[in-house]
């Protein structure tokens, strides 16, 4: 069993907060990381920022554009992950990329072992292009995460179900990252059926404000994943964002964790 896979406990929801790694700085997002560490967070997703991020919202969008004009760069992210590491942090790590970023690294899946990422989703990389993909990840023991939609049809969720390691996840919504006042209609029936046809926990992204969305999606999915919500907090905040993403994040872990306890 993996990091990730152990994350995902019986009888309650994962948290998995997601940051773009440099923004504003990568001094100032290992102190972020290590934040959401302590605030409770099962998994972390760290974004490699991408000049083209076309699955991203404005506010993920920007903090990519942040992120490159700090100079982040592939190598230097994968050089914050080891630094996390060697410092003592055991949480998952899942990296966030678009193909072209892992492409500039090389033997990306052996320098992603290397640093210790434990696992990896690609965006714009399809299961029918990622064999080769899958099998250098696989090798050196680090899990392709696959994503569905509420478009994703039946015969698609098996293809996934022989592919693709550690949890689904699932994009709650059609159109990109970003907030949003409610949840989407069919959520919990979309969720339950790739559970079902894949094998694998599913976790929920795209559109999860705060903690009473968290804690609504918590009920019926396996992990939740709140991004844009967190990067604009570090956008307001800079590099004092730790100490703003902080509370945040406990509220939200603290909403996730306790979803499926019994009410008084």
């Amino acid at each position: 069993m993996s990091r990730i896979e152990a994350a995902f406990e019986p009888g309650r929801a994962a948290f998995i907060p997601f940051v773009m790694a440099g923004d504003p700085d990568l001094a100032t997002t290992g102190r972020v990381v290590e934040a959401l560490a302590s605030a409770g967070a099962d998994v972390i997703e760290l974004g490699l920022p991408f000049s083209d991020p076309i699955a991203d919202g404005p506010t993920n969008q920007r903090a990519a554009a942040r992120a490159l004009a700090g100079g982040a760069t592939p190598a230097g992210v994968l050089d914050l992950v080891r630094s996390l590491r060697d410092g003592g942090l055991a949480t998952p790590i899942v990296l966030f990329s678009y193909l072209n970023p892992l492409l500039a690294l090389g033997d990306y899946a052996q320098r992603l072992a290397r640093a210790r990422v434990d696992g990896l989703l690609c965006v714009d990389l399809p299961p029918e292009e990622a064999h080769e993909h899958e099998r250098a990840l696989a090798s050196c023991g680090v899990d392709r995460i696959y994503l569905t939609a509420p478009s994703t049809a039946p015969e698609r969720l098996q293809t996934l179900a022989g592919t693709g390691s550690g949890f689904v996840y699932h994009v709650s919504r059609y159109g990109v990252t970003g907030e949003r006042d409610a949840l989407p209609e069919g959520l919990e029936r979309h969720v339950a059926a790739v559970r079902k046809a894949v094998g694998r926990p599913v976790a929920v992204g795209f559109g999860i404000a705060g903690p009473e969305q968290a804690a609504e999606v918590a009920r019926f999915a396996d992990g939740v994943v709140v991004g844009s919500a967190i990067v604009r907090r570090i956008e307001r905040s800079g590099t004092e964002a730790p100490e703003a993403v902080a509370a945040f994040a406990g509220a939200l872990a603290q909403a996730v964790h306790g979803a499926r306890e019994p009410q008084a």
